[in-house]
């Protein structure tokens, strides 16, 4: 099916894509939107990873409380430029993300962050388990394990709260693409009413 100029239309608003870049993932996709989505995704990361390597200092420092009142986040949300900051889009980005901590109650934005003796003890878990196993068997297992539990912990490896196909990673990927500038994710703090510090 070929790329029409309504569909080409409907995919740069849902995107922000190039029309040139729209009607070539229409093309790929066989003219479906939703595919053609998942293609400039998939380019918008590779993209955006050339970017994400460059120095990010401006921003927003946001809050959000769930009604309730009894979650709380705070979090550091970095772009390149106030100009990136003040538009729509990266105040979307930001919202959405405090929603996804209060959501999902990452404690480390990152794997780096994570302490060293934790990942430790994790392996030192499944090597108990699974003693009676080979052992590349075991480091199989391990990994396995142990990308779980990062998944599970880790803001960016967390599969994004509003769109569950994709990690939170993908997410500030495709927004870089989107915003043209590296985003960065610096602190996050996340209370929640009677937690034990």
């Amino acid at each position: 099916m070929k790329a029409t100029t309504d569909s080409i239309r409907e995919l740069r608003q849902q995107t922000g894509a190039g029309v040139m870049d729209c009607k070539k993932a229409l093309g790929e996709a066989d003219g479906d939107i939703d595919k053609a989505v998942s293609v400039l995704r998939k380019q918008g990361i590779v993209k955006a990873a050339g970017k994400m390597s460059r120095e990010a200092r401006e921003g927003l420092i946001a809050s959000y409380i769930h009604p309730g009142g009894r979650i709380g986040v705070l979090v550091e949300i970095n772009c390149e430029t106030d100009f990136v900051a003040k538009t729509d889009d990266f105040k979307q980005l930001v919202k959405d993300i405090t929603m996804h901590i209060a959501a999902c109650e990452p404690r480390y934005i990152r794997r780096e962050d994570v302490p060293e003796g934790m990942a430790e003890q994790e392996k030192e878990i499944v090597k108990s388990e699974f003693a009676n196993k080979p052992d590349q068997v075991i480091e199989k297992i391990a990994k396995g394990r142990l990308d779980k539990f990062y998944g599970q912990i880790c803001l960016m490896e967390q599969p994004f709260v509003k769109e569950e196909d994709i990690t939170v990673r993908e997410y500030v990927a495709s927004r870089v693409a989107k915003l043209g500038e590296n985003v960065k994710i610096t602190r996050l703090v996340r209370f929640q009413l009677g937690e034990q510090v």
